[in-house]
């Protein structure tokens, strides 16, 4: 996360979207959870998160934007305050606000992200003096993909999502991020995986790559498992991918459990694809990977 403000009376913090570069399914544990191996990239479209304490006690969360998502109990930010209220004995109200972006269930974590920022502003605003590694680890009680928003926004992750290491391949590429009208659910994308084609042993590595066209080329090797999934029952994504492709992407790819595609340009490529996009009805974002704060809160 990008934290954009801190004072005696709010903390104001930006949560961003990612992408999956590459995400493979390796088996299913005894856990019931997934392990998984995935380069994972934060990118420049946030959800902004306003935090301030309250004389009443509880949480009060209002939403706004766009995208309709009820402030309800089961919101990962009412969750996210509720495990710092018990866990820490806070005693002081919040009042949070909201500002919805990141497309909901499209595979670009924009949940996992706001739940992780609420937990690094909870940890700010009540001085618990976590760190970035504790404040992961606790988050991995809430979901498996929270950890990797308090790395530094490119990070190598693996088993259920709480092994991050941090990845230094290029930056320097644009990229275009295009959600159609679905919402895919992560445990039915996962229950419609065919495991006997997943549960492998050989894990994807990537080359070293000095320069973004080495890097987009060695992304290529791999994919997102996934998609053998998705794209038989949604054509829409083999439309989008095709016309990322015409229109001069390098990589085209689903993230997460999907649905948004995201096409992978050089800088200096015209990205005329955009409007014509739009006019599909699609949810098109011109975006770039961006580094986030990693320090001790």
């Amino acid at each position: 996360m990008v934290v954009k403000e801190i004072t005696s009376t709010r903390v104001v913090i930006d949560a961003p979207a990612k992408i999956n570069l590459f995400l493979q399914v390796l088996g299913k544990r005894p856990d019931g959870f997934h392990n998984i191996r995935s380069l994972i990239q934060a990118v420049s479209l946030f959800d902004t998160i306003v935090l301030e304490q309250s004389d009443r006690p509880g949480l009060a969360l209002t939403v706004s934007g766009d995208i309709d998502l009820s402030p309800g109990p089961d919101n990962l930010i009412c969750r996210a305050f509720d495990l710092m209220k018990k866990r820490f004995r806070l005693r002081s109200g919040l009042n949070i606000r909201l500002t919805k972006r990141i497309p909901v269930a499209a595979g670009l974590g924009g949940g996992s992200s706001d739940c992780a920022a609420t937990i690094a502003a909870v940890n700010l605003t009540f001085g618990l003096g976590l760190s970035d590694a504790e404040m992961a680890i606790l988050s991995l009680e809430l979901g498996s993909d929270m950890p990797f928003f308090f790395s530094g926004g490119q990070a190598m992750v693996s088993g259920r999502g709480e092994t991050i290491e941090a990845a230094d391949y290029p930056t320097d590429y644009a990229v275009v991020l295009v959600c159609p009208d679905l919402a895919l659910s992560t445990a039915q994308s996962y229950a419609l995986l065919n495991m006997a084609l997943t549960d492998r042993k050989d894990q994807f590595s990537l080359p070293r790559c000095q320069t973004a066209e080495g890097f987009l080329e060695g992304l290529k090797l791999c994919g997102n498992d996934f998609e053998s999934v998705h794209f038989k029952s949604y054509p829409v994504l083999d439309r989008i991918k095709r016309r990322l492709v015409e229109s001069g992407a390098k990589i085209v790819r689903m993230s997460g459990s999907g649905p948004t595609m995201f096409g992978l340009f050089e800088k200096n490529e015209k990205l005329g694809y955009v409007e014509d996009a739009g006019r599909e009805g699609w949810r098109v974002f011109i975006v770039e990977p961006v580094t986030l704060s990693k320090q001790q809160y």
